[in-house]
């Protein structure tokens, strides 16, 4: 038999090893992003870098406005709403009073103010009986929320025709006036009112004669004629027996918002 030359399988052998080194480079991939991007290929991104590009997992997702503060005789009142679709979708006490008695009157009328809040979708909720102080400082709470979450919308869309704004009526976009203030015999008193529509949407007294037996004709008179105040429209409403100079005194700063609000 003819035996090989040693030259021969030398050079066969160098063939063989270079050949495989082609195949094998042409079957591993690309680790190089840029080539990975350029053949059509992305590269996937670390969770990390996803949650950077939504915001952060702890980004808010908007629409949640809290009101100020409300000074009530048994502690501040705070209220929080979210607004989406121009609806309040929720609506909750951050701040309400507490200890010792307060504790009950807050678990008694807190659930039930936030409930009527989705329900009426305005500020003129429905006084708890046995929590007027709570009720009053929720309502002033949660029409400053409301007028926030406006002027936030109206800030948002300046070029949008006028629409419903939460706690309006529809139509022309709300407008909260503060008339001027009314001395009465036992105190100050001062009104603000919501119009919408040509309408009073909600009217509360942010001044009202207070101390001694004041807290209890103020009480007694002021939820009656802010109720009475958006049901005529007008200043022309009755004055509540028992409390007729804080009633009085209530017109006189009422008409002066209508009078603002252009009538």
């Amino acid at each position: 038999m003819r035996k090989s030359h040693p030259v021969r399988r030398v050079v066969l052998a160098t063939a063989a090893t270079v050949s495989g080194v082609v195949l094998l480079l042409s079957l591993k991939p690309s680790s190089d992003p840029a080539s990975a991007q350029a053949g059509g290929t992305i590269p996937q991104q670390t969770a990390a870098a996803q949650e950077s590009a939504q915001g952060g997992a702890g980004a808010a997702a908007g629409g949640a406005v809290t009101g100020d503060v409300v000074q009530t005789q048994y502690g501040p009142v705070q209220v929080r709403i979210t607004v989406s679709g121009n609806k309040i979708t929720k609506a909750e006490a951050v701040q309400a009073p507490k200890g010792g008695e307060s504790d009950a009157k807050t678990a008694l009328s807190i659930p039930k103010l936030t409930q009527d809040t989705l329900a009426k979708q305005t500020s003129q909720v429905d006084t708890v009986s046995g929590a007027t102080y709570t009720s009053e400082g929720y309502k002033k709470a949660l029409q400053s929320a409301i007028d926030k979450a406006n002027e936030a919308a109206s800030q948002a869309q300046p070029s949008a025709q006028p629409s419903q704004t939460a706690g309006g009526s529809g139509g022309a976009a709300a407008k909260t006036v503060t008339g001027a203030v009314s001395q009465t015999q036992y105190g100050p008193v001062q009104v603000r009112i919501t119009v919408s529509g040509g309408k009073i949407t909600n009217a509360e007294a942010v001044q009202a004669p207070k101390g001694g037996t004041s807290d209890q004709k103020t009480a007694l008179s002021i939820p009656k004629l802010n109720q009475d105040a958006v049901a005529a429209g007008s200043a022309d409403i009755d004055s509540v027996s028992g409390a007729t100079y804080t009633s009085e005194g209530y017109k006189k700063s009422l008409q002066s918002a209508l009078d603002q609000a252009g009538g």
